[in-house]
């Protein structure tokens, strides 16, 4: 989809998601939205190593626990951060109060710590000493404040650990694959009238 373009709000591709965002599967005749649920039913379907969704009820319930929090905490920061310091001025044109932007950033800092204290701690990943899909969901949404500037890894050393294990597991070139899109946002050409009117509804809730 040509998300700048506002693909995914179209009649074609709400047939496949009526939610009209992305990603969304599609499965022969099952579709399927929601990154995590997504995520999951991939790992079900093709039997993927173990560490990725761990069958042992403990080790799959310290993967949940992570990919229950980071809905409404980090995933909403990296967002908020990401457009109101680069997409809003950049692809829209609107500048952000600088108060809502500092207020975002420190609630982004706050995350940050949590996800060091409560989840990374002394331990290699996420969810124990293995890589899971916790940790794929997590780079990813960090990876989107970074794409508009934020150094998020350079003042804390052990999630910058984190994030190079991270990659070495997944492998450089398919990581860089995974994100050039995001990390390419700060190139994007004003957006349109046309665009912004379709954008609005959603955009507005994250610039407050």
């Amino acid at each position: 989809m040509e998300l700048a373009g506002g693909q995914h709000h179209s009649d074609a591709f709400a047939q496949v998601n009526p939610l009209k965002k992305v990603p969304a599967l599609k499965d022969g005749d099952f579709t399927l939205a929601e990154s995590v649920a997504i995520l999951l039913y991939l790992s079900r379907k093709y039997e993927v190593p173990d560490h990725w969704y761990p069958q042992d009820l403990q080790a799959r319930a310290r993967v949940d626990e992570y990919l229950a929090w980071q809905h409404t905490t980090l995933r909403s920061s990296c967002t908020r951060a990401m457009w109101q310091k680069m997409m809003s001025p950049v692809f829209l044109g609107e500048q952000v109060p600088a108060e809502t932007l500092v207020s975002t950033l420190a609630e982004l800092d706050r995350c940050l710590q949590l996800l060091e204290d409560k989840f990374l701690k002394d331990q290699d990943f996420l969810a124990g000493p293995h890589i899971s899909v916790a940790d794929l969901v997590a780079i990813t949404e960090l990876m989107h404040p970074v794409s508009a500037g934020c150094q998020i890894f350079k003042s804390r050393p052990k999630l910058a650990a984190w994030r190079q294990r991270v990659e070495a597991e997944v492998g450089k070139d398919l990581f860089q694959e995974a994100h050039a899109v995001v990390l390419k946002a700060k190139d994007l050409p004003p957006a349109d009238t046309s665009i912004k009117e379709k954008l609005k509804p959603s955009v507005q809730v994250l610039l407050r």
